[in-house]
């Protein structure tokens, strides 16, 4: 029970013990550990300060981000466009020239058949006028003897030219 109930002597030795060490703390220690704390407390409102800080850079950040990635995209629509257009034109122009050199294949050939078709038509009068002089010659070579032989001939020629 002496726990419970301690002695004058020990409380006031206590007393005594306890002054002298709150003494000495509080001249030494006392004012190195309020600077400490006071310390501790300026680092961890200034790391708050420099967190929120961040954090405003880091929005300020993001919306950049965002806004390039919107540039970007916008420029990159433009670019597919620009080029769908370059390949649709190119299309285009080659089926332009595609259709001239058909057209001009297409007049050549026409020019070609017509001048093949002259030619021909040209072969066939240059064969018939010397088919005409043959028969001319032939009739002018044979020897009509009398006025009736003449006219039967002459008849003969009419009807076969009728019959033409």
């Amino acid at each position: 029970m002496d726990l419970l109930n301690p002695g004058l002597g020990l409380l006031v030795w206590t007393l005594v013990a306890f002054v002298i060490v709150f003494l000495i703390l509080k001249s030494f220690a006392w004012k190195p550990i309020l600077a400490s704390l006071k310390e501790r407390e300026t680092n961890i409102a200034d790391a708050i300060a420099s967190a929120e800080k961040v954090k405003a850079e880091m929005a300020q950040l993001k919306s950049e981000n965002e806004t390039l990635l919107a540039k970007a995209r916008e420029e990159r629509a433009t670019i597919l466009k620009e080029a769908k257009e370059t390949a649709d034109k190119m299309v285009t122009d080659a089926k332009d020239k595609a259709k001239a050199e058909y057209d001009r294949i297409v007049a050549d050939a026409q020019a070609a058949i017509n001048q093949q078709k002259n030619a021909a038509l040209t072969d066939v009068k240059n064969q018939v006028g010397a088919l005409v002089i043959e028969v001319s010659e032939k009739i002018l070579r044979r020897e009509l003897s009398n006025k009736a032989e003449q006219e039967g001939y002459i008849k003969q020629l009419a009807e076969a030219v009728k019959l033409n």
